[in-house]
């Protein structure tokens, strides 16, 4: 039986981590139920008991945290640094979990949040990055990147200038655009493949380019969703906070690895 478990997780689990392989219905299954559980429990358990206000601060405080971890990610692809399952995906989301917890724990205590927090989360960023620069191959596929977001972005501001959505969730939609814009480069410019289960079969019906109305959609659909599903509005921010980590992460991490693996021609 134990073998049959073993078996179990490294085919569907541990193997996809290494080989990039990506995900499967099983994995996405798992985590997508990890994903929701751990932020009802993280704001039931963590952020509400040490009255911290889920607003633009701690957007801001998250923010260096999730930059360290994407880039820490991209350095493992960029084989800067060894894969280890805790800075690989999904275990680098858990590595940064544990990383600032800490600091907002202090922060709430010593009631000088969000400084020792963004402190943290800076000084860890700054030497991923410092990793990141020192060896990069070719800086294209970033400049490619932003073009693509800079686009996207000015879309987006005209649209919320009728105030379709609530202010926070202009965060999360403006990193998944960026998230969008970096795997459109990385798969239509750099013929890079597609992990993720669902969008894999997209893209290969419809092209990269698809990304934008599909991604579209499921903002609506999670906004409104939530908006209904979850009344609470201190909740409903900390599931737009998660929503926004979810699309910074590879935003941040995809022209990180290009820029890592990349020659300039």
């Amino acid at each position: 039986m134990l073998d049959v478990l073993r078996d179990f997780l490294w085919e569907y689990f541990v193997r996809p981590m290494y080989t990039r392989e990506g995900y499967n219905p099983v994995n996405t299954l798992v985590y997508a139920l990890i994903f929701g559980f751990a932020v009802i429990y993280t704001y039931r358990y963590i952020i509400r008991p040490l009255r911290i206000k889920v607003d633009e601060r701690l957007f801001l405080a998250v923010t260096p945290m999730v930059v360290f971890g994407a880039t820490v990610r991209a350095l493992v692809d960029g084989g800067v640094l060894e894969p280890n399952p805790w800075i690989l995906t999904p275990g680098i989301f858990f590595t940064a979990f544990f990383l600032i917890l800490p600091a907002l724990i202090a922060d709430a205590k010593l009631e000088t949040y969000p400084r020792i927090t963004i402190g943290w989360g800076t000084l860890l960023a700054l030497w991923a990055n410092y990793l990141l620069v020192t060896n990069a191959r070719c800086w294209e596929p970033y400049i490619l990147t932003l073009i693509h977001t800079a686009i996207s972005w000015a879309a987006v501001f005209t649209l919320y200038r009728f105030r379709p959505f609530e202010k926070l969730y202009l965060y999360p939609t403006l990193a998944h655009y960026f998230d969008i814009a970096s795997t459109v480069v990385a798969i239509d410019i750099y013929g890079y493949r597609e992990v993720h289960w669902i969008e894999n079969h997209l893209v290969r019906a419809l092209g990269p380019y698809a990304y934008y109305p599909w991604i579209t959609l499921i903002l609506v659909t999670v906004y409104y969703g939530l908006k209904y599903l979850v009344p609470d509005k201190e909740e409903r921010n900390f599931w737009y906070l998660a929503i926004y980590i979810l699309g910074l992460g590879p935003a941040i991490r995809d022209p990180a690895q290009m820029v890592l693996q990349i020659v300039c021609g």
